[in-house]
């Protein structure tokens, strides 16, 4: 078999996974009722394997790749990556984040090396990381039982936590911040996220409790992410850093959010941008206009591991001692797929593996019968 041969793409697999929440659980989109992930796992000829993930509407995703993803990659070269994501990202942005994830691995592979020797190698051992809460619940104590959880984590090891805002009446958020300082005497770092549920008039008024709290590291999304004037003036009149943009599309659609200062942070999400190679792009641009970057990654174990990745490789956004790296999100609340990738987490620092190892169990035990959501 000639090299050609060898890196020829000839299996891939899918793997939709859901999973029922034992009790709802919500930001200010409203409350989820079940988890899902989608994997997939392309193999050559020669062996080497290679994972990926993506999230949408699990029907549409398993029909996109059965039906025309998977017959476009059959044979092709997975030493090609850039031009196989290239083509798959005019039919579905997220599915071409998926296979860039997969055809990753297997470059690394091919070399004899982890993912960050073949982006450059790491600059550091240890990636901190917060706990994501979804704080919201259906239930009547809600600001107690998001507490427990919180304290929960805590108790865990986190030393930072993001917190939903924007979801109830603007006099229970803030009960429900006062009680979290009080609870914490103000020694954890906090993020509050309103998931763009504000005006500018609501988002100014936290400055005067915001003004207060030494221990708030940032305003996340807090308002719709679409007129970046409004985001200038914010951030202006705020005197704690605003960051976002989980949603934006690769790092073209950061430039304009950097150019114009209305952001202090991105967030991007290696499965909303062309790959991993454009997620790559998205930080570095962060670096070149002197912002810091915390990649958005709630939403999966894979992708929150290729986070952990860049970030480990990512230069430094600041001298000053402690401040080496920004963190990760890790998503603590129930969720079977945040076990997905094997981590050693430990006193709110991940360590930064060298291998890509997926949990099969987890993936048998939840793969999708293809009913209803219910």
């Amino acid at each position: 078999m000639g090299k050609e041969d060898m890196m020829r793409i000839e299996r891939v697999e899918t793997f939709p996974l859901f999973h029922k929440l034992s009790s709802p659980y919500g930001d200010a989109n409203g409350y989820k009722n079940y988890r899902t992930c989608y994997l997939i796992r392309m193999t050559t000829a020669s062996g080497l394997t290679g994972w990926g993930e993506c999230a949408d509407w699990l029907p549409l995703l398993e029909a996109g790749f059965k039906k025309r993803i998977i017959p476009y990659v059959i044979g092709k070269q997975a030493t090609d990556r850039l031009k196989i994501v290239g083509v798959i990202k005019k039919w579905h942005q997220r599915a071409a984040a998926a296979v860039s994830m997969a055809l990753t691995e297997i470059a690394a592979k091919k070399a004899g090396l982890s993912v960050c020797d073949l982006w450059g190698g790491k600059l550091r051992e240890r990636v901190p990381v917060y706990a994501s809460f979804q704080s919201y619940s259906d239930r009547a104590d809600w600001i107690s039982h998001s507490l427990r959880l919180i304290q929960q984590a805590v108790s865990d090891g986190f030393d930072q936590v993001k917190i939903k805002t924007g979801g109830k009446a603007f006099a229970d958020d803030l009960s429900h911040l006062q009680a979290f300082q009080d609870m914490t005497e103000q020694k954890v770092r906090f993020i509050a996220d309103a998931n763009q549920s504000y005006d500018m008039a609501a988002a100014r008024r936290w400055e005067r409790y915001f003004s207060g709290w030494p221990n708030l590291l940032w305003f996340e999304e807090p308002m719709p992410f679409d007129d970046v004037k409004e985001y200038q003036l914010l951030r202006s009149a705020l005197s704690v850093p605003i960051a976002g943009g989980e949603n934006q599309k690769g790092a073209k659609q950061f430039l304009p959010l950097l150019v114009e200062h209305a952001v202090d942070i991105i967030q991007p999400n290696v499965m909303h941008c062309d790959g991993t190679d454009d997620f790559q792009n998205a930080l570095q641009l962060a670096r070149h206009f002197g912002r810091r970057v915390s990649p958005h990654s709630y939403d999966g174990a894979l992708s929150r591991l290729y986070a952990v990745f860049a970030q480990a490789c990512l230069a430094p956004w600041s001298k000053m001692s402690g401040e080496d790296i920004e963190p990760v999100e890790w998503d603590v609340m129930e969720n079977p797929f945040s076990r997905l990738v094997h981590f050693k987490l430990e006193n709110g620092h991940v360590q930064v593996p060298d291998q890509i190892e997926v949990d099969a169990e987890i993936v048998e035990a939840h793969l999708w019968d293809g009913t209803n959501y219910r």
